[in-house]
């Protein structure tokens, strides 16, 4: 398993990372910790999820009890002030029964929180990483102009935002953006959604970006074992490839 920097947090973590916001769809509670220790025993230490999921972020904290030392975990909020995100970053930590959240990211589509703002938001989560509480800041979204403004406001150590090889040119260009910032891509929904099924293609495509971690949100162990055969299989980038990929964005676009 290769290991990156994740940009401005100095997070070093595998550049196949687990989605866990799914991990309610996994059977029952035990099938859901077997396949996160699974992806950790093949070498993942990345795993994402959210307080809008609690049963989620729940299934992961009882999941990683004993590794928590040797995992990066991300959660999220979409609090609506400064006091809320307090809240939530407690019963997170309760949730998840850790003393820290790694990278902890305000998920939002209408606004980027800033510094000193009067809805206190940003000013709370600058607090919490100075109480060591959580270590570093992202932002999560799927709107383009409110990933810009955060990369650019220097607020943030990480994005969140949809990626895969049906995005368009945009997103390439934000992907070269946070690069140039130094800001760690978290790639969502890397089989956009589920409309791509073919796995070697989209992780093919993803694997180009060295900057970018795509989060793999797998259900099933069949899942898993796809995304590490070709983590340790990458496939060849070459003139067909490309054709292939571009037959398929023309396809959907």
């Amino acid at each position: 398993m290769e290991y990156v920097r994740l940009g401005k947090s100095n997070l070093m973590i595998s550049r196949v990372a687990m989605g866990a916001m799914s991990l309610s769809k996994v059977g029952n509670d035990e099938e859901a910790a077997n396949l996160v220790r699974n992806a950790y025993n093949a070498g993942i230490n990345f795993f994402d999820t959210s307080r809008t999921t609690p049963d989620c972020e729940k299934l992961l904290g009882n999941s990683i009890g004993d590794i928590r030392s040797n995992v990066m975990v991300a959660t999220k909020t979409a609090a609506q002030s400064g006091a809320e995100v307090l809240s939530d970053v407690e019963t997170s930590l309760n949730v998840m029964h850790t003393d820290s959240i790694d990278l902890y990211q305000y998920e939002s589509d209408t606004f980027v929180p800033l510094e000193n703002a009067p809805d206190g938001i940003y000013n709370a989560l600058k607090g919490l990483k100075s109480a060591g509480k959580i270590k570093s800041i992202g932002f999560a979204t799927q709107d383009l102009d409110a990933a810009e403004n955060a990369v650019r406001s220097g607020l943030y150590d990480t994005l969140q935002f949809p990626f895969s090889m049906l995005s368009p040119d945009a997103t390439r260009a934000l992907v070269k953006l946070c690069e140039e910032n130094d800001v760690g891509f978290i790639a969502m929904q890397p089989l956009c959604g589920g409309v791509v099924s073919n796995i070697p293609l989209a992780f093919g495509f993803l694997h180009q970006y060295e900057n970018v971690v795509p989060l793999w949100g797998v259900e099933t162990e069949e899942e898993l074992n796809q995304v590490l055969y070709f983590n340790e299989h990458p496939p060849v980038i070459d003139e067909k490839f490309q054709e292939d990929v571009e037959r398929i964005r023309q396809f959907f676009n």
